[in-house]
């Protein structure tokens, strides 16, 4: 059997091992695994991810309709048309410089652990463990609450076809919820499958994903019955792009900037070929160029979508106080006769569960590769087993869906409870994405050894940008809608208590405990100096 036995140095990457350390590991390697076992990880997965399979599974994640359908509530409610004009494009620029800098660090450490293992490598001396444990749970809870936060907007969409066909029936919440966890476990199921299976699956569902967005973005202008209602076809561009909806108690500027959750929750699935570039080949090239064409092509096709229905929208009020509780439904029964209202709402769903499923596949290698590393104490011993026959995470996909159908109880709160579960996953990612290329862009110096794949003089800019964008927009996703006397239970944003609560028992565990145990990601592959003079086995070599 062959032998590895080649330099870190010689890989173009930036590892937790030294530069002269060699990975040793027996069996047939290739560009990709070697690249792999220079970062400290033992090739465990088929390759079976492609360029275009990975955009697929992450376009998925993207999952431009239903996503759009599940935070109209906020794009339009919060600014109305200007925020979904040009308040997208402005929010698009600023989040095309989050992915393009994490595609560069995706390039020089391809591995399913990301964001957290970037954070750990590149922490100052000292700083390693601390800032991947917070990359690395902030992330979880943001992948966690992905297929949640789609199912749950899944489910209101299924409901409220049934009111449109049935006005008597009235959805009440605990039918959103138990729809949502059946829809889960069946996600789960799908999820459980041998990769190539599920690359298939996502491929068909991505294909989905963008015919159906093509023929709603075609249908909605040409079919809407707008004339019919004594209107003009499509509402003025005056009208449109300057006219703000009064949605919260505060500035039309902070009201635009408050709208810019439903862009960022929308947008936040483009990190999926990050999570999956330990099964995909050519990964340190073909992932980060799956994250770029991922935010780019779906903030363009994004941005139409919301042209859309800004210019065809007839009553804002009506659409977001419908009985039906579901603002796109109430938007498309405006707009369109009723039989090409739940052909649109039929695609969606469909669309909506290919979403949901993409998260789930996301979230579990996210899972894997922090139980790899012992994130989860106990339970990491299971959590990390890759499922012998399917060659997949299985248990990861169970227990993330076991937490999941937990969160989902947040629907028993009302909607603007429900609603923290997309507050969170924007806040939870933007931490997630940025602290990494923070300590890029301010700390690393020569420290950092760009992969095939990188932004070249332009790196520090863009991740200054990036950066900034992401510090002004935290604590604008935690403002809740109204203010003073007005603000009560039911309008409180929950999101700084939902998010702001675990992130810091994860930081009084750290300090109480973990800070004495965890040391970054763990070296799973035997390694040796140049010389022979130390050697380190599985575990042994540790982020400082």
């Amino acid at each position: 059997m062959p032998r590895h036995t080649k330099l870190v140095a010689e890989e173009q990457v930036t590892s937790v091992l030294a530069p002269r350390h060699v990975p040793v590991y027996e069996r047939e390697s290739n560009a990709d695994d070697d690249a792999l076992a220079a970062l400290g990880y033992k090739p465990e997965f088929k390759r079976e991810f492609t360029l275009w399979t990975s955009f697929c599974v992450s376009f998925a994640v993207l999952g431009l309709l239903p996503s759009f359908a599940s935070t109209l509530y906020y794009g339009m409610g919060y600014a109305g048309t200007p925020g979904m004009t040009w308040g997208w494009l402005t929010a698009m620029a600023f989040i095309q410089c989050v992915a393009m800098s994490m595609a560069e660090l995706c390039s020089a450490m391809p591995t399913s652990g990301g964001l957290y293992y970037a954070a750990a490598v590149l922490a100052p001396p000292g700083w390693g463990p601390l800032a991947s444990w917070i990359t690395g749970w902030s992330n979880w809870l943001m992948q966690v609450t992905g297929a949640p936060s789609v199912d749950y907007g899944m489910a209101s969409l299924m409901l409220a076809a049934a009111s449109i066909q049935n006005p008597a029936f009235v959805p009440q919440n605990y039918q959103v919820f138990l729809l949502t966890a059946f829809i889960m476990l069946i996600q789960a199921c799908v999820s459980s499958m041998p990769t190539k299976s599920i690359a298939s699956f996502n491929s068909y569902g991505s294909t989905l994903n963008i015919i159906a967005l093509i023929v709603v973005l075609i249908t909605i202008p040409a079919a809407t019955n707008r004339t019919d209602q004594g209107l003009p076809r499509f509402t003025p561009s005056s009208i449109v792009w300057g006219n703000f909806y009064g949605g919260t108690d505060f500035s039309k500027e902070v009201s635009l900037l408050m709208s810019f959750v439903a862009v960022i929750w929308t947008m936040s699935g483009y990190d999926a070929p990050f999570h999956l570039s330990e099964e995909c080949s050519n990964a340190n090239i073909a992932s980060p160029r799956a994250i770029v064409l991922t935010s780019g092509v779906g903030g363009i096709f994004g941005w139409f979508l919301q042209l859309v229905v800004a210019y065809t929208v007839v009553d804002i009020d009506l659409a977001l106080e419908s009985e039906l509780g579901q603002p796109f439904a109430a938007y498309l029964l405006q707009v369109l006769p009723q039989k090409i209202a739940l052909a649109i709402l039929a695609l969606t769903i469909l669309c909506a569960f290919s979403m949901g499923q993409g998260c789930m596949v996301a979230a579990s290698r996210v899972t894997f590769a922090y139980s790899r590393d012992g994130c989860f104490g106990p339970l990491s011993n299971i959590t990390k087993r890759v499922n012998r026959h399917t060659r997949t995470p299985v248990n990861a996909v169970w227990f993330n869906t076991s937490i999941g159908i937990v969160m989902d109880l947040l629907i028993f709160g009302g909607p603007l409870a429900a609603g923290a579960l997309f507050s969170i996953g924007a806040i939870a990612a933007f931490v997630a994405f940025t602290i990494p290329i923070a300590i890029r862009v301010f700390f690393v110096g020569n420290r950092f050894r760009p992969g095939p794949w990188n932004l070249g003089q332009l790196s520090t800019p863009i991740g200054t940008v990036a950066c900034a964008f992401v510090l002004l927009m935290v604590p604008i996703l935690m403002l809740p809608s109204v203010t003073g006397s007005d603000l009560d239970a039911a309008g409180m944003n929950w999101t700084c208590l939902v998010y702001g609560g675990p992130m810091t028992f994860i930081l009084i565990w750290w300090f109480l405990s973990a800070r004495k145990w965890f040391k970054g990601p763990k070296v799973n592959i035997e390694h040796r100096l140049l010389d022979g003079a130390a050697a380190a086995l599985d575990g042994k070599l540790t982020v400082t």
